[in-house]
């Protein structure tokens, strides 16, 4: 049967426990703060508004995108069992792909969210109900499992010859179309459509978002109310950065960085799919003052 070879960390013996149990820790944090705040947010009425119903969906697609991952990840450095057969292989790299879409979307849709808060505030509560959330999160999960479904299918029916030593502790698509033996002309063109189908259009739809939030903040006469707005983005914010960044970092360097060391590679990857899940739910608890509160409430 075809298998794959996973690689945990370049130059780090298998068997290293030293990593495995920050890993397992990480791990922990993000099922407990992203479960806490999807429990928080169900449990409180007051918290059933727009932004928090955005915000669990943000939280689901984190569980997702980590969850993905954890398998592999503890298979390396705990058991120490680095193949992967290519069924496996490319449902992983399925679910990878696909909550990242979904992450992305949802991103988006909180962008839509803040621009409305800040430029029709009046309207806010005509224009974002709770059955628009609710279309819009069924739209954002039925994009990204059209989009991303077509890259899978191609990907299975290519023919693998070379070595097959993947570079990361997980699939992805990238990764695993260096090892096709063939022609990857289509599965590369279709990838790139796809990223741009979804980040792509994504990131432009975020950043023409603030560009009208900032022209709304700016022609606010009071700089006590332009701070004011603008703090309501904040959380927002980081968390389109903390996604963002070490995704553009990440397809940069699979396309034009090869020459780069293989830690580089990994540890950027592994920044992707493991920072975003643990610091979205500290980032918004730390900035919203109702889930701050009941936080408080909850450890006094």
């Amino acid at each position: 049967p075809l298998t794959f070879i996973l690689t945990g960390i370049p130059g780090l013996p298998m068997s290293s426990y030293w990593m495995a149990l920050p890993l397992c820790c990480l791990y922990l944090l993000m099922l407990l703060a992203n479960c806490t705040l999807l429990w928080m947010i169900k449990t409180d009425h007051s918290l059933h508004t727009p932004m928090y119903y955005l915000l669990s969906m943000l939280s689901m697609a984190d569980l997702g995108l980590s969850l993905s991952t954890l398998p592999t990840m503890l298979a390396i450095f705990w058991f120490q069992s680095p193949s992967l057969c290519f069924e496996a292989c490319i449902a992983q790299m399925y679910f990878i792909h696909c909550f990242s879409a979904i992450e992305s979307g949802v991103l988006v849709a909180m962008a839509f969210d803040r621009f409305v808060a800040i430029c029709y505030p009046l309207h806010y509560a005509s224009v974002l109900t709770s059955s628009l959330i609710m279309k819009a999160g069924g739209v954002i999960f039925m994009r990204a499992i059209c989009v991303v479904l077509p890259v899978a299918v191609l990907i299975k029916k290519m023919p693998f010859c070379r070595s097959r030593v993947l570079s990361h502790s997980f699939c992805l698509h990238q990764d695993m179309l260096r090892l096709v033996c063939g022609d990857v002309r289509v599965n590369s063109l279709y990838g790139l459509t796809a990223v741009i189908l979804t980040k792509g259009l994504d990131s432009l739809a975020i950043l023409l978002s603030y560009v009208m939030i900032i022209r709304a903040i700016l022609s606010i006469v009071s700089q006590e109310a332009q701070a004011k707005a603008f703090s309501t983005c904040i959380s927002h914010l980081c968390a389109v950065l903390i996604f963002y960044i070490p995704l553009i970092g990440l397809s940069v360097m699979h396309r034009f960085g090869k020459h780069l060391p293989p830690l580089t590679h990994t540890l950027l990857a592994d920044a992707y799919l493991l920072v975003p899940p643990v610091l979205n739910p500290l980032v918004y608890s730390w900035k919203t003052k109702q889930i701050r509160k009941r936080i408080l409430i909850l450890l006094c």
